[in-house]
C-alpha cells in the first residue's frame, strides 16, 4: 500500500513543479474495466512536448485461488506534432511492475495452475490520439510496441500447493501499453 501512496505522492510532486503549466489529470478506462484502481498526471514542458507519468495498483484476487494483485508505474515522454494535448502525439514510454499472479493465463509463458512472483520492466515506443471534449476533458486512444523483462520466482499449484520451481526470466516483445482514458485539465 505503500508504494501506491509513493506513486500518487510523486505524481502530486510532479503536478505542482509544473507550476504555470498545462496539467492534466487522467484515468485509464481499459484498467477501470476490469477493476484496477489507476491514476494519471500529464503535464507540458514546452510547445509540443509533455511528460505522462501514470500508475496502477490491484489488491485484489479473484477468486480464493486465482490472484492477479500487482502495482505499476508507467512513465512516458510525448511529442505532439502539432499542438500539445490535441491530435496525434508519438511518445517513448517505460514501465516497471511488482507482480504476484496466481492460476491466470498471460502471453508472457504464464500458464494456469501456476503462480508467479516477481518483477517486469521495459519499455517501447507508443502512438496516440486525443480527442478534444472541452476546454477541460479529453478522450485520449493509445497503444505502444516494446520489450519488457520479466523475472519471477515460479510454483506449481497442481499437487503440491506451493512447491517452489525455481527462478525464471522471460522476454517479452509486444504490446507494452495500450489505453483508452478519459482527461481532465486543471490549468
Amino acid at each position: 500500500m505503500r508504494k501506491f501512496g509513493l506513486i500518487f505522492l510523486l505524481s502530486y510532486l510532479v503536478s505542482l513543479l509544473a507550476s504555470g503549466q498545462t496539467v492534466a489529470l487522467k484515468t485509464n478506462l481499459l484498467y477501470n474495466a476490469v477493476t484496477v484502481p489507476n491514476l494519471g498526471v500529464e503535464f507540458s514542458v514546452g510547445k509540443h512536448f509533455t511528460v505522462d507519468v501514470s500508475g496502477n495498483y490491484n489488491p485484489w484476487d479473484l477468486s480464493s485461488s486465482r490472484s492477479i494483485r500487482h502495482w505499476q508505474v508507467l512513465p512516458e515522454f510525448r511529442y505532439w506534432p502539432v499542438e500539445k494535448f490535441d491530435g496525434h502525439f508519438f511518445g517513448i514510454h517505460a514501465f516497471y511492475t511488482d507482480y504476484i499472479f496466481k492460476d491466470v493465463w498471460l502471453p508472457m509463458g504464464m500458464k494456469r495452475n501456476q503462480a508467479f512472483d516477481g518483477m517486469a520492466y521495459g519499455a517501447g515506443l507508443s502512438y496516440g490520439y486525443q480527442l478534444y471534449l472541452s476546454t477541460r476533458w479529453s478522450l485520449e486512444f493509445t497503444a505502444g510496441f516494446g520489450y519488457g523483462n520479466y523475472e519471477y520466482d515460479k510454483f506449481s499449484l497442481e499437487e503440491d500447493e506451493n512447491a517452489y520451481l525455481g527462478l525464471f526470466r522471460t522476454d517479452y516483445i509486444g504490446v507494452t501499453k495500450l489505453g483508452i482514458s478519459i482527461t481532465y485539465f486543471l490549468k
